[in-house]
């Protein structure tokens, strides 16, 4: 009983504060709403000018075990880059060898399989010795024999050239058609 009768005054004491303060208010606007005097009936709403929305303060963390348990590190220095090593560069082709007149089959020649030759009019199969000359018609372009290098020979020095003769292939002085060697059954 004396709590209702202790709440009762309580109540009573407050009341006329409230009265007081319904009282003062004019009519209820909405939030950032003004008034504006207008027409003899009464003041005019105005609607609110919209506001630019307030940044939000960071939220301060707790200290715990998963964000560093309040103790303060110093930032981290970036990682560098991770570059790959580049790729080596090709080597050059290693040059070869000049050809040794004289020296026959390299170790590493293969014979190759050419259709048959066909010998100028009035000539046959002649078989040609380093230091004979070679008649001048078979020293063109004609007889030239510039796939040397499928074979396994190694290229012609300068002023050279390998001429095909039927089955056997000649290293031949262009300027004195002199023959300086001679590989035997190059083709079958």
């Amino acid at each position: 009983m004396k709590r209702l009768l202790l709440a009762t005054s309580a109540f009573l004491l407050i009341l006329p504060d409230i009265g007081a303060a319904f009282a003062q208010e004019g009519p209820k606007l909405p939030p950032g709403a003004t008034t504006k005097p207008g027409r003899p009936g009464g003041p005019q709403i105005q609607p609110p000018r919209p506001q630019p929305p307030k940044p939000r303060p960071p939220r301060p963390r707790p200290p715990g075990p998963g964000n560093g348990g309040g103790v303060v590190r110093p930032p981290r220095p970036p990682r560098p880059p991770i570059t790959k090593p580049l790729p080596p560069l090709p080597r050059p082709p290693k040059p070869g060898k000049p050809h040794r007149p004289g020296a026959g089959r390299p170790p590493n020649f293969r014979p190759i399989h050419r259709p048959g030759w066909i010998y100028p009019p009035g000539w046959h199969y002649r078989r040609w010795t380093i230091g004979l000359l070679l008649p001048a018609i078979f020293v063109g372009h004609h007889y030239y024999y510039d796939d040397w290098w499928q074979m396994g020979l190694e290229p012609p020095p300068p002023g050279y050239r390998w001429v095909r003769y039927g089955p056997d292939l000649l290293l031949v002085n262009v300027r004195t058609r002199r023959v300086a060697d001679v590989i035997y059954g190059a083709f079958y």
